[in-house]
């Protein structure tokens, strides 16, 4: 190892990082009881205080490709303040078994089946001992379904007490329904703010964001949380905070007690763990170094394939999964990495292969990485019937990134090839969406999944091609790339 002195310092600063978040995060946690649930094939977890006894219960609603975990900051303080909270995993995703169902574009299609779950969950929550009153809140996508099934439980005779909408932009928000609804938007979500405003308004043409507006029985109000968009909104002490008291005014409650920022110690914690794999990569055997690549083989390799890819699989409309878009995203990356690699004709590909540096790289990025994202982000482990979906994606992720690897000449290529090679891939994939027929834009999805893992686990894979040579660093990437994708891509029913 060269630089002991220099990497056991970045281990041990890296080391408290991990300690320091995790005894804050697990203190977010404290006095709350989680157990599971099953209502129907819908996973819920129910989320209380310890000893508590009867009170309200809030029914929490993820977004789109969102799961329970995510909603997390919420969960664990309206159950800290002793409301009974009980959040699930939609159809297609989280740990739900069923793909989504119907037409993801119409009223009448998916939307209808999110709204039968959502209040079969509801109707659990109302059987609970002692339950004196039903609430809801959602993010996003869900804002639109909890605002739907309030209007429908208040026309079968069970109304919902109150309706807490983050990043909403429900069309079926009227100026009579829901008739308790806090709207909740990011700083930096412009038009969502907007939007909240204009819900607002229905009932007050003169209220402000902050304000207060009534109209007999109808309360509403927009909140903007400061400083967050649409992810932070989840984690943020104030927004937090508002749907507390939102819930307590509508109860006839006090809850009190200081909201840590929970999303910045989930960074920190991923960070540290990202940053204490690097001393641990020094200690592995150095391995054959990358062959340099010539910049008109670069071009050719990024080129070639991006154009070649999207026409040749132009004709390609089998699929043999009961999910649309898993199977056309895999041989799409197959074949793109697959044309790549003839390119470069297995440029840095020697080996043998370091099998304790791909063990490390999968149980880091896999195991230790993914069991933190999982407890304190979201979703992480793949429910059974994705591990069919693992095994079609790991088809056509390994051979991706791998070429990957080797046109990147093991993460020591320059950073403008780097990042050309990676936003040419990107433009290959969503040319393949535009020029395929309508189950493919799901694919899309990806793109943004893809990017983030380049980010992360990209980095970690370098760090290991840098020093074991770009063969393990592309398997291992390969097949870590398969799981994020299987576990975090939403399913739609084919």
């Amino acid at each position: 190892m060269t630089h002991p002195i220099r990497h056991a310092a970045l281990g041990l600063f890296a080391l408290c990082l991990v300690l320091l978040s995790v005894f804050m995060l697990e203190r977010e946690r404290a006095g709350v009881q989680m157990r599971p649930l099953a209502v129907g094939t819908t996973p819920v977890t129910l989320y209380q205080r310890a000893g508590a006894e009867g009170g309200p219960a809030v029914v929490v609603a993820h977004g789109f490709a969102g799961s329970r975990q995510i909603m997390q900051g919420y969960s664990f303080r309206l159950a800290q303040a002793g409301y009974r909270v009980l959040a699930f995993d939609f159809e297609g995703q989280g740990r739900n078994p069923v793909p989504m169902r119907g037409d993801v574009t119409k009223i009448e299609g998916t939307t209808v089946y999110l709204m039968a779950e959502t209040r079969a969950v509801i109707a659990a929550a109302r059987a609970l001992p002692k339950v004196t009153g039903v609430a809801l809140l959602g993010h996003s996508m869900a804002t639109d379904i909890i605002v739907r099934v309030a209007e429908e439980e208040a026309q079968a005779g069970t109304p919902i007490d109150a309706v807490v909408a983050i990043s909403s932009f429900s069309e079926a928000i009227g100026p009579e329904a829901p008739e308790r609804l806090l709207l909740i938007s990011g700083a930096w979500e412009g038009m969502l703010r907007d939007f909240a405003l204009k819900a607002v308004q229905q009932i007050d043409p003169t209220a402000a964001e902050g304000d207060l507006a009534v109209s007999g029985a109808v309360e509403r109000r927009a909140m903007v949380a400061p400083h967050v968009g649409h992810v932070g909104v989840l984690y943020s002490p104030a927004a937090i905070t508002a749907a507390r008291d939102w819930l307590d005014r509508s109860f006839g409650r006090v809850s009190t007690g200081a909201i840590d920022a929970m999303g910045v110690w989930i960074v920190t914690l991923l960070t540290g763990l990202v940053l204490l794999l690097h001393p641990l990569v020094a200690l592995l055997r150095k391995g054959p170094g990358a062959r340099a690549i010539s910049r008109g083989q670069f071009w050719l390799a990024c080129l070639a394939p991006a154009v070649a890819t999207p026409l040749l699989l132009i004709a390609f409309h089998v699929n043999p999964l009961p999910v649309t878009a898993i199977s056309a995203l895999s041989l799409h990356l197959a074949l793109y990495g697959v044309l790549q690699l003839a390119v470069l004709r297995g440029a840095g590909l020697r080996g043998p292969v370091s099998l304790a540096a791909l063990g490390l790289l999968i149980l880091w990025g896999l195991g230790l990485f993914g069991f933190a994202l999982d407890r304190y982000f979201t979703n992480f482990w793949p429910s059974p019937e994705r591990a069919v979906l693992m095994a079609v994606l790991v088809l056509g992720t390994v051979p991706f990134m791998l070429a990957d690897a080797a046109l990147t000449e093991a993460g020591r290529a320059a950073l403008w090839r780097r990042v050309v090679a990676r936003l040419i891939a990107l433009a290959a994939l969503a040319a393949t969406v535009a020029l395929g027929d309508a189950d493919r834009l799901f694919i899309l999805m990806a793109l943004p999944v893809i990017v983030v893992f380049w980010l992360v686990h990209g980095l970690m894979g370098r760090w290991i091609a840098r020093r074991t040579g770009a063969l393990p660093a592309g398997l291992g990437l390969g097949v870590s790339l398969a799981w994020v994708l299987g576990v975090i891509l939403p399913l739609l029913e084919a």
